[in-house]
């Protein structure tokens, strides 16, 4: 199953981000190589800066989604005010159906 997660930076938080990057992408990096990543990106404020992540996974349930979620260099920095880990079903543009 797919998971979404949805996670808002603390405010004033960029340079925990930016610090915490070169760890965040490697950990990204980690979950796309056992092919548990299926896409992940920051959402950008109205100065084009990140300041929220979104993050797509493939889990056995929620648990096990959390449990990826939580182990994020970022979420271990205290970079996320909030965490919303929803399941998702990836409809239209999907890879496997092109």
């Amino acid at each position: 199953m797919l998971f979404a997660f949805v996670c808002t930076d603390k405010p004033g938080h960029l340079e925990v981000r930016q610090s915490t990057r070169p760890d965040h992408v490697a950990y990204l990096e980690g979950l796309n190589a056992k092919g548990t990543l299926k896409f992940a990106g920051p959402f950008l404020d109205d100065d084009g800066k990140p300041s929220a992540s979104l993050v797509v996974v493939e889990a056995a349930d929620r648990a096990a989604a959390a449990l990826i979620a939580e182990a994020d260099p970022y979420a271990r920095a205290g970079l996320f005010a909030s965490v919303d880990i929803r399941p998702w079903n990836w409809v239209f543009n999907k890879p496997e159906a092109a």
